[in-house]
């Protein structure tokens, strides 16, 4: 699932030469994009199974990833596009990997959660105590948005450094007051700790955390109406995915990408906001808010430059291209 490219990066720039060489050679070879387990991306899955880019006339490959693993293929030239979330994509560039977003998947609408233990009703009862967290990570970033919602500051809590995959454990053991996680394990630690509460979500601030598609710049350039029929197909998975008449049908196939039921799946989808084309229209707008992929992205790279993921803040504008979105 999603973090911030944080450790990786060190081994990213070995193979951007090689990267930059073969986009004009291989344009007869399939776009390659890696995917990964968040909504916003197994609903790739369905165009892919109705093999609705073959008949829209470009040649696809989608590679599973986890998510970390995905941004590694993607700084190696292995991938011509990823899954990832807007921070994420600053991140990566602030390594020699750039990228362009040219379609936002969607926002988090509460699957990134802050998970407290029985008897914490609110983020004002967390004064004083540990939170487990992946610092530096978009966790960290949720959390320090939960906090100043409230009137709090970082130093008002304890944070215990835990990889997010084994937040719910943490939270079990009872060596923390609350955790920072996203689905499927803010969801596991809900299960494992019975009376625990989630007392802020993402849902409690739309659009801090985006998820898009990003594109190689020099594979966007030479291969720029492939990436339009791309961006169409994306908008007719959306299409089938919010279709009442449809929905079963794409929640079993998104579902099985990631061997869970669709009765299991359909929490996780409804905590993820697909965006229309229309909305993602309107997030494509220069702003300064939340409902600006560029407002949020300042946000985002504000946090990094600060918690020294990387130390020069990065140009938001150059990440992210909705003239594709915009043109349709």
């Amino acid at each position: 699932m999603k973090s911030t490219f944080l450790s990786k990066s060190k081994n990213i720039l070995a193979g951007l030469a090689l990267s930059a060489m073969g986009w004009t050679a291989n344009a007869a070879e399939p776009l390659k994009i890696g995917y990964s387990d968040w909504p916003g991306w197994v609903a790739w899955e369905v165009a892919v199974e109705k093999d609705w880019f073959a008949k829209e006339g470009v040649d696809v490959q989608f590679e599973w990833f986890d998510y970390v693993a995905s941004m590694d293929a993607f700084a190696a030239g292995q991938l011509d596009a990823v899954g990832m979330t807007n921070g994420d994509a600053l991140v990566t560039g602030s390594t020699g990997a750039p990228s362009v977003m040219i379609a936002i998947n969607d926002y988090s609408n509460g699957n990134d959660m802050v998970v407290a233990q029985p008897g914490i009703s609110s983020i004002k009862d967390l004064k004083g105590k540990k939170i487990g967290v992946e610092v530096g990570f978009v966790g960290h970033l949720l959390l320090l948005t939960a906090l100043e919602e409230n009137g709090m500051q970082e130093s008002d809590v304890t944070l215990v450094n835990v990889p997010t995959n084994e937040t719910p454990q943490v939270l079990a053991s009872g060596e923390v007051d609350a955790i920072v996680a996203w689905q499927p394990s803010s969801g596991q630690a809900l299960k494992m700790v019975p009376g625990s509460t989630a007392v802020f979500t993402s849902a409690d601030k739309k659009g801090i955390i985006y998820d898009g598609l990003s594109v190689n710049p020099a594979s966007l350039a030479a291969r720029h109406a492939d990436w339009e029929k791309v961006v169409k197909v994306w908008y007719q998975a959306v299409g089938y995915i919010q279709d009442p008449k449809t929905r079963d049908d794409a929640l079993k196939i998104m579902s099985s990408r990631v061997g869970l039921t669709p009765e299991e799946y359909a929490p996780f989808l409804e905590g993820t906001k697909l965006l229309t084309l229309e909305e993602a229209k309107a997030a494509y707008k220069k702003g300064t808010g939340l409902d600006s992929i560029f407002g949020s992205s300042k946000v985002s790279d504000d946090f990094n430059v600060n918690n020294k993921v990387y130390d020069t803040p990065q140009d938001v504008n150059s990440y992210f291209d909705g003239s594709i979105t915009e043109g349709m």
